[in-house]
């Protein structure tokens, strides 16, 4: 319902439209939400409906040097018709899955802000609806970019991300959850209408000619995008952008710094020095270029030096590479840093391993756990249980620094999610454990995702988890000039030179194929050529490393460590499940204190998928034997160890199995006459072997004997029933039976 109180309100309402071919349409809005942002958007596709707000300080602090940009991508539990959990039942802080979705806007758009502008920009997107189909991360860069659009604020945009998944060989742009659980192809690239920006995915073992066609496949959907955004800033009439001055510029100076520390610089760049000592020498050179200048000075001139060095620092840097082939190590441009790799380092964990790259280093842990051990995820559209768990830690040791370490950030949280998604197609699909790899950075200079990855793979093998393959990662790196025309791409790059260069691109993989990406490109007119140029080499790398894993390690541990959890499933039939547990769990409990075992049931496909683990086999052995003799079907003929539960005059019953009883005949306990059961000696709670003869059809009663199981005495013989008299003529009528009671059917059965 919609009432039209647009004169009322003054609103200027300017829609435009993306068609994606497929009988789905994006609708882009401004003018009607949010309006007193800088840019406002609505983003709508089917029942999603996703607000981008975009708000600029009029200004940058003093002294910032940076892109000061912070985006934040927010889901509410109400686009799904969903409480949220916790004891407020409000959403509370970022989850993992909002976390990477503002990662993905932000890594695309914080290279096209212009280098001096320096004011706080905050980028807010909101989910307000969903339909649990259509992905809405897929949207939000989109949203995101047409805020800015609409804007005032100086950007170099428009840009736009999409996801491209291939499903059955058919590449599908923007797929539902659906389509993308039968993806061997997942991956999100963003991008302007020129070039390639950011790709990040996942991948079944393809090929890197395979994953170029799907960049290029997002690209042409992304520049559709894009001309729409166009048109929709000519409308709102934001082709102008505000005017701004965040940096005062001193070029007398500017070129004194070049010109005194740019030679100095430059050695040092080719010098081949450590990471510390080549830091210590750059800072060396420009604290002895401020020597000449006074305290006084320094106040004024000093944030500019330290600037206007970088920049030398930088220039130095790239025509080392550029002009001889010198890196800041000294390596060439497709050298891989020496590698070295222990296994089996720490007896606690259930595997570790330790894997380092020149002055990279990860020391791995792998814990095993039960179906109790699940991360339960409950965000507002993903709701579920992970058993494949990676966790990433960066201290600030790893790099010397001196300051505490607060909690998991977005760095953290977005590397993790690179290595978990390198690794976690090599899981067997029927991996009975929970399993757990944290990696933690002890060194860190350039590309600690890809050691999480290596170190990944040795401490799971060192676990004993049997991964289809190993897996490798590598990160390349990118030194261009001239739009591309003049470029080197790097193997296995410093973190310096992922900072002064143009590119970042980790590529994970078998031997077979890539698993895993991510790729942040910080320069324009990055072609095809050079991508697949990288991609190449990175598959070199990948090689070289991958060897080095084998060769350390050339099989999975074959048995698990003597203190891991042994699990073993029983499946069972889905009626005997509440058997299993009992009444207010009654019986499973005790059966797991009994045995010392954990237990775990759950439904799938109308089975009981029963899991019993332990750290050793005596007490899996006890549980287990406690189940199937719960939900075991007796057998005639089978022999079972059971427990007289009674005694009556005409013989006993027995418990042969859990909850099942039956009659043991007096004739059926010895093969001689037996006047009483006492005689036998036998008392109520004494354990005998017995075997089950018969089980009534219409009643269900169980048979007994004991005698069967005992040798025949020689010479026996069975006893002669008496001759029957003759049956007495009562013209039909009804034979008296002589006054004799009825006699009472004792004959075995559940008593």
């Amino acid at each position: 319902m919609f009432l039209d109180v647009t004169k009322e309100t003054k609103m200027n309402v300017i829609e435009k439209t993306i068609d994606l071919g497929d009988g789905r349409i994006i609708t882009i809005e401004t003018g009607k939400l949010a309006k007193q942002a800088d840019g406002s958007v609505t983003v709508r596709m089917g029942s999603t409906v996703l607000l981008a707000t975009v708000c600029a300080a009029k200004d940058a602090v003093p002294g910032t040097d940076f892109m000061p940009l912070q985006v934040d991508y927010k889901e509410k539990f109400a686009a799904f018709g969903r409480f949220p959990g916790g004891f407020t039942r409000r959403e509370g802080k970022a989850s993992d899955y909002e976390v990477l979705t503002s990662r993905l806007v932000d890594r695309v758009l914080r290279p096209l802000f212009p280098d001096d502008y320096h004011a706080e920009v905050f980028v807010n997107i909101i989910l307000f609806s969903a339909d649990g189909e259509d992905m809405p991360d897929a949207l939000a860069g989109l949203a995101a970019s047409a805020a800015l659009a609409v804007s005032d604020i100086p950007f170099g945009g428009p840009i736009s991300e999409v996801r491209v998944a291939r499903v059955d060989g058919q590449f599908i742009i923007n797929p539902t959850f659906t389509q993308l659980e039968k993806a061997d192809i997942d991956i999100m690239v963003g991008a302007t209408y020129d070039n390639i920006m950011m790709v990040e995915g996942e991948m079944s073992e393809v090929q890197e000619s395979e994953m170029l066609e799907a960049i290029k496949v997002a690209h042409e959907a992304i520049k559709k995008h894009c001309l729409v955004q166009k048109e929709l800033e000519a409308a709102c009439g934001k082709t102008v952008k505000r005017e701004y001055c965040h940096e005062e510029n001193d070029e007398d100076l500017r070129k004194k710094v070049h010109d005194d520390l740019y030679a100095k610089a430059y050695a040092i760049s080719v010098s081949g020095q450590g990471k510390q000592e080549r830091a210590e020498a750059f800072e060396k050179i420009v604290e002895e270029f401020k020597a000449q200048y006074t305290e006084e000075e320094l106040e004024t001139k000093g944030a500019l030096i330290d600037r206007y060095y970088h920049d030398v620092e930088k220039e130095a840097m790239r025509r080392a590479i550029l002009d001889e082939g010198k890196r800041l190590d000294g390596r060439k441009t497709t050298d891989i840093r020496s590698i070295w790799i222990e296994t089996d380092c720490l007896a606690g964990p259930h595997g570790a391993a330790i894997f380092t790259r020149g002055e990279t280093q990860s020391l791995t842990t792998v814990t095993l756990g039960t179906k109790n051990d699940e991360k339960i995820v409950d965000d507002v559209l993903n709701q579920g249980r992970d058993r494949f768990l990676l966790h990433y830690n960066f201290p600030p040791f790893s790099t010397g620094e001196a300051r505490p370490q607060r909690g998991v950030g977005r760095r953290e949280v977005g590397h993790g999610n690179l290595a978990h998604r390198a690794l976690k197609r090599m899981i067997p699909n029927d991996y009975p454990y929970v399993v757990r790899v944290v990696s933690d950075i002890l060194e860190s200079n350039g590309s600690s995702s890809m050691a999480t990855v290596c170190a990944g793979t040795l401490a799971l093998r060192d676990a004993g988890v049997p991964l289809k393959k190993p897996v490798s990662g590598i990160a390349m790196g990118l030194i261009s000039e001239n739009k591309g025309t003049n470029y080197a791409i790097l193997s296995d790059i410093l973190g310096d030179e992922d900072h002064l260069g143009d590119m970042d691109f980790k590529v994970t993989g078998t031997k077979d194929g890539i698993t895993a990406t991510q790729m942040d490109i910080k320069v324009d007119g990055l072609s095809y050529e050079i991508l697949e140029k990288a991609l190449a080499q990175a598959k070199e790398g990948r090689m070289h490393i991958l060897g080095k894993i084998t060769d350390a390690q050339p099989e999975a541990r074959a048995e698990l460590k003597p203190h891991a959890p042994r699990i073993e499933t029983l499946i069972i039939g889905k009626e005997f499940i509440g058997a299993v547990i009992g009444p207010g769990g009654k019986i499973i409990q005790g059966i797991q204190e009994k045995s010392g075992a954990t237990i775990s049931i759950e439904e799938v496909d109308n089975q009981g998928i029963v899991e019993v683990s332990a750290t050793n086999k005596e007490s899996i052995d006890a549980a287990m034997r406690a189940i199937k003799a719960i939900v075991a079907v007796p057998e005639v003929g089978e022999v079972y160890e059971g427990k007289i539960s009674s005694i009556m005059p005409y013989g006993a019953f027995v418990e042969f199995m859990q909850g099942k009883d039956g009659l043991l005949h007096i004739s059926e306990i010895d093969w001689k006459r037996l006047e009483t059961v006492e005689e036998t000696g036998l008392r109520e709670g004494d354990s005998i072997t017995v075997k089950l003869v018969d089980i009534d059809p219409k009643t269900g009663k169980f048979k007994l004997s004991r005698k069967v199981l005992m040798p025949k005495p020689e010479g026996y013989k069975e006893a002669e029933r008496p001759a029957r008299p003759p049956r007495q003529n009562n013209n039909g009528g009804r034979r008296d039976n002589g006054g004799r009671p009825h006699r009472e059917n004792h004959r075995g059965g559940n008593q």
